[in-house]
């Protein structure tokens, strides 16, 4: 199944709650003041982000202007047209390396999903014929080892590991040192996800980010953080949060199929100056998918 498809299917519970009440509103009103009322109500509701709603809702103004259109049944293509604008056209492929050692770190707060991510990623690369390692680096949250482990077996990939509690920093650097005698590929690297003290927590990941950056010139090569879709606007505050202080250079949004919330992928791509690399459409190895923003918007609207 291409991504389409999946990304179609995954988007269902954002169709129901988004599409379906955009079809009624423009089979029933015509474009006046409470029409873009409750256009902006429904994009609010879909969490597409109350900043990006307002530039969305002006631009739409200013082509109903521009165009002289009377009948809301044809702002239907406009509204797509401002979405795929909004999304940005491109793809932003993963910086893997061609040659020697491609090294990501996975980052995010606890219950979003990093563990499987990892797993999921590793099960991808391999498939492709990479040479794969795991990093345990998240050794604070109980049971979070354990977890990375159970997806290294399923995923066919041996992961490197330390007791519980011991600094995430010493676990890495020994990866990183395995990894070069084995002529490993593609490092994949799990943090810690803590949030209770933030400033600890960045501190750490900044002592991992350091060592991966001194063993390795030039890396990491991708700081993955990992949101999950049906917080909605709290990934957003998230994605600014570690944006600032962990280097992040992409996103990974899972359990977009779980989710009416699927509009955050539009306030995410538009707001933030970091590309969606991957979203998680279901609990199979195979349904992380690598990101198409002009494909989302074409689901939405199928």
């Amino acid at each position: 199944m291409g991504f389409f498809n999946k990304i179609k299917e995954g988007l269902s519970k954002t169709r129901h709650a988004f599409m379906e009440k955009v079809e009624k509103l423009v089979s029933r009103r015509k474009i006046d003041e409470e029409f873009y009322e409750e256009l902006e109500e429904i994009l609010i509701m879909a969490d597409v982000g109350v900043n990006t709603v307002m530039q969305l809702m002006d631009e739409l103004r200013d082509e109903v202007k521009k165009r002289k259109i009377e009948d809301a049944e044809e702002l239907r293509p406009v509204l797509k047209e401002k979405l795929r604008e909004l999304m940005k056209a491109e793809q932003f492929p993963m910086n893997i390396q061609e040659k020697g050692l491609t090294v990501i770190m996975v980052v995010g707060v606890n219950g979003v999903g990093k563990t499987t991510t990892i797993g999921k990623l590793a099960y991808k690369y391999k498939n492709e014929g990479k040479k794969v390692l795991l990093a345990a680096g998240d050794t604070f949250r109980a049971g979070a080892i354990e977890q990375l482990e159970v997806w290294g077996k399923r995923a066919g990939v041996e992961v490197i590991k330390h007791q519980a509690g011991s600094d995430p920093a010493a676990v890495v650097y020994d990866a990183i040192q395995a990894a070069k005698a084995r002529n490993v590929n593609l490092l994949l690297c799990d943090t810690a996800g803590r949030l209770h003290n933030k400033t600890n927590l960045m501190e750490e990941l900044n002592k991992v980010y350091r060592v991966i950056k001194r063993e390795i010139p030039g890396a990491p090569h991708e700081v993955l953080l990992v949101l999950d879709a049906t917080t909605g606007q709290n990934a957003l505050s998230q994605a600014k949060l570690f944006g600032q202080a962990a280097g992040v250079t992409g996103l990974v949004l899972t359990k977009l199929d779980g989710t009416a919330k699927g509009g955050i992928v539009i306030a995410i791509q538009n707001e933030l100056s970091l590309p969606v690399k991957f979203v998680g459409v279901g609990e199979k190895m195979d349904d992380l998918q690598v990101f198409d923003p002009q494909e989302f918007v074409e689901a939405l609207f199928a």
